[in-house]
C-alpha cells in the first residue's frame, strides 16, 4: 500500500497532528477520553482510579501481523496489530480477559509505542491495526507524531468496542483512515448485564454515526484491501441476546445500506460467562444464519463472509 497517503501525513505537515495530541493529553487531568467520563486525573502511572486503570502510559500486551483479521485488512503481509490492555467496557465473556479486565501487558512511553508502529511498517504490515485505542487516544496521538515524522506511513486502523465519546472521536477526524467499531449489543439490560454499560447502545450508535461522517462507507482497491471507510462487527450471541436484528436495522436505516458488516459466529463462552447462563454456550449454526438472513432482509449487502477455515462446522 505504499501508494496510498494516510490522511495523518496532512496534520502532520500542517501541525495539526501535534496540536491534536497535546490537547488530548492535556485532557489527562480531567479525563472524559471515553463515554464513563470519570474526569479522573490520569497524569501519574499508578494510584490512577479511573475505570480503565490506565494512567500517563498505554499499557500494550502484544503486536505483530496479525493473519487472523478480515481479509480486506490482513491481505497477504497481515494487519499491524497493537493489542492495548485494560478496556473501558468489561464484556464478561471477553475473549481477552486477561488483556481487558487483567491488564496483561506492560507501560510502555510514546517513543517506544511509535517504534512499534514503525517496526510493523518495516515487517510489511498493510496497515497499523489499533485494538482496544478507546481508553488511549492521547497516548496514540502522541506517539503516532514521532512515528510520522520518522516515516510512518501506513493507514490507521482505530478497532473498537464501540463505546467511545464524540470529543475524542473528533480528536482522530483526519487521522483515522479505516474505522472498525463493534455494536455489541441493542438492548439496555443487556449492555448493563454484559458489559456494565447500560448506555452501549445509545454510545455505539452516536459513535459509528460519527465515524461514518469521517470516513464513509468502506472503500476497497482492486488488490482487496480496505483503503478508507467504516467497517462494523457484530458478534452473534446465544439465543440472540445481542439484538441482531435491530442494530442490522440501524446500520441500514441510519448509516448506510452500504455498510460494510462482519456479523461473526465465533462466540464461545470465555471470562465470566460461566456466571450467565443465557450466554454459557456456543452459537448454533442456526443461530448464525438467522443473524445473517436479518441483516440480508434489513437491507444490507456488503459481508466479511466467514472463511472456510471457520465454516467448516456451520
Amino acid at each position: 500500500m505504499s501508494e496510498l497517503y494516510p490522511a495523518y501525513r496532512q496534520l502532520l505537515e500542517s501541525g495539526e497532528l501535534a496540536r491534536r495530541a497535546e490537547r488530548a493529553l492535556a485532557s489527562l487531568e480531567h479525563c472524559v477520553m471515553c463515554a464513563r467520563e470519570c474526569q479522573v486525573d490520569r497524569r501519574a502511572d499508578s494510584g490512577v482510579k479511573s475505570y480503565c486503570r490506565t494512567g500517563r502510559r498505554a499499557w500494550v500486551s502484544s503486536w505483530f501481523a496479525h493473519h487472523g483479521e478480515e481479509d480486506c485488512l490482513r491481505g497477504w503481509r497481515g494487519s499491524g496489530t497493537i493489542f492495548f490492555s485494560h478496556c473501558n467496557l468489561r464484556c464478561v465473556f471477553c475473549q481477552n480477559y486477561e488483556l481487558s479486565w487483567l491488564g496483561e501487558g506492560r507501560p510502555v512511553d510514546a517513543a517506544e509505542l511509535a517504534e512499534i508502529m514503525l517496526q510493523l511498517q518495516t515487517q510489511g504490515c498493510h496497515n497499523i491495526n489499533f485494538v482496544t485505542p478507546s481508553h488511549v487516544v492521547p497516548q496514540i496521538l502522541e506517539a503516532l507524531v514521532l512515528a510520522a515524522e520518522q516515516g510512518l506511513r501506513l493507514p490507521l486502523v482505530y478497532n473498537t468496542g464501540g463505546y467511545d465519546s464524540l470529543p475524542t472521536l473528533r480528536l482522530l477526524d483526519g487521522v483515522v483512515d479505516i474505522y472498525m467499531p463493534d455494536f455489541k449489543f441493542w438492548d439496555p439490560a443487556v449492555g448493563r448485564e454484559m458489559a456494565h454499560a447500560p448506555d452501549y447502545a445509545t454510545v455505539a450508535a452516536q459513535a459509528i454515526k460519527e465515524m461514518h461522517r469521517q470516513v464513509a462507507d468502506l472503500v476497497i482497491g482492486p488488490d482487496g484491501l480496505a483503503r478508507r471507510g467504516l467497517l462494523v462487527r457484530h458478534l452473534v450471541m446465544p439465543g440472540g441476546v445481542a439484538g441482531t436484528r435491530e442494530v442490522m436495522r440501524f446500520l441500514a436505516k441510519e448509516i448506510s445500506l452500504d455498510t460494510y458488516v462482519n456479523i461473526m459466529p465465533q462466540y464461545r463462552p470465555e471470562g465470566r460467562a460461566s456466571l450467565h447462563p443465557t450466554i454459557d454456550r456456543a452459537i448454533t449454526s442456526a443461530e448464525w444464519r438467522e443473524a445473517l438472513a436479518a441483516a440480508r432482509e434489513e437491507g444490507l449487502w456488503r459481508f466479511s463472509m466467514v472463511r472456510s477455515s471457520q465454516a467448516r462446522s456451520w
